[in-house]
């Protein structure tokens, strides 16, 4: 059977969403979902201990860490030697926020064994889906990865046939408050597939630093808080700390009770929940499109 070493939480929930979970062998510092997952060995650490800390401590931590690391995680070498996989899955596409390629390919040179290193680099939803059928490929469940990413695109176009003749809300998104981060690759694709206009940030480019004097003329319909790799509860923590910030750039949103936090699990990470997450965003810009509410886990009204 192939032995699987996950480096990326996306990765983690593709390999699961793929019936390959009996294949996993190891997984990241930051997998925690699904559930079933988490018992397994990690193989990466973080070179700073993120809890408890807010957005702009976080920010400091990693910019002392690329300074005098030249990478924010470290790979558990000898662990990933014991764990004997076959393939290894990573991802280029953020520094930041998992091990990169560059330090997952210097760990398995020095491994007793041949190992295939698999990127999956995910800028756009279309790269996302294709991501999954690499997976599938290199599992050998082709068939598997192409059915998982039809199903996901016919939920995209039942979001698209709810919202279609829907006035478009203008929609401030930050992926980040301590300093401000406009959305990147896909996320803002997902404001647009939800029947949103995405005020900041461009498809397919990375996420990048803004200032709250640009945010400040915007006069968004709807403020949207995500701060990657937080929960519900920590950018509520962030939010409630940035008040002041957030209210000078949205306060009409705030006002009319526009404003919301997200879970950052289902919109900064690259696997099949993104579709979980324009659903939500749907839900949120356009309720009266929608039998059901959206999921409180993934979404909470921020007054």
């Amino acid at each position: 059977m192939l032995r699987i070493v996950s480096l990326l939480g996306s990765a983690t929930e593709i390999v699961f969403e793929l019936g390959l979970g009996e294949s996993l062998v190891g997984i990241s510092h930051e997998c925690d979902y699904p559930p079933q997952a988490t018992s397994l060995p990690r193989v990466s650490r973080p070179r700073f201990d993120p809890s408890g800390l807010d957005s702009g401590e976080i920010d400091a931590a990693v910019r002392h860490s690329m300074l005098e690391h030249g990478s924010v995680y470290e790979v558990d070498t000898r662990l990933l030697e014991s764990l004997r996989p076959d393939l290894v899955l990573t991802q280029a596409v953020c520094e930041v926020c998992a091990v990169p390629t560059g330090s997952v390919e210097a760990a398995v040179a020095e491994l007793s064994r041949s190992v295939e290193v698999a990127s999956l680099d995910s800028h756009t939803l279309d790269g996302i889906f294709f991501t999954i059928e690499q997976v599938a490929e290199a599992g050998d469940v082709p068939n598997r990865g192409i059915e998982t990413v039809s199903c996901l695109r016919e939920r995209l176009w039942t979001v698209a046939r709810a919202v279609v003749s829907e006035a478009i809300p203008g929609v401030l998104l930050l992926e980040w408050l301590d300093p401000p981060f406009a959305p990147g690759h896909w996320v803002p694709e997902m404001v647009d597939r939800a029947g949103g206009r995405n005020l900041i940030g461009r498809v397919g480019l990375r996420s990048a630093e803004t200032d709250w004097g640009l945010l400040a003329p915007m006069d968004p319909d709807v403020l949207l808080i995500e701060p990657c790799g937080f929960d519900l509860d920590r950018a509520h923590l962030d939010a409630e700390r940035m008040r002041t910030r957030l209210e000078n750039v949205a306060y009409r949103a705030m006002r009319e009770r526009r404003a919301w936090l997200l879970d950052s699990a289902w919109f900064s990470r690259s696997g099949p929940r993104v579709v979980a997450g324009i659903e939500t965003l749907a839900r949120l810009l356009h309720p009266h499109r929608f039998p059901e509410s959206a999921d409180p886990a993934v979404a909470r009204a921020w007054r």
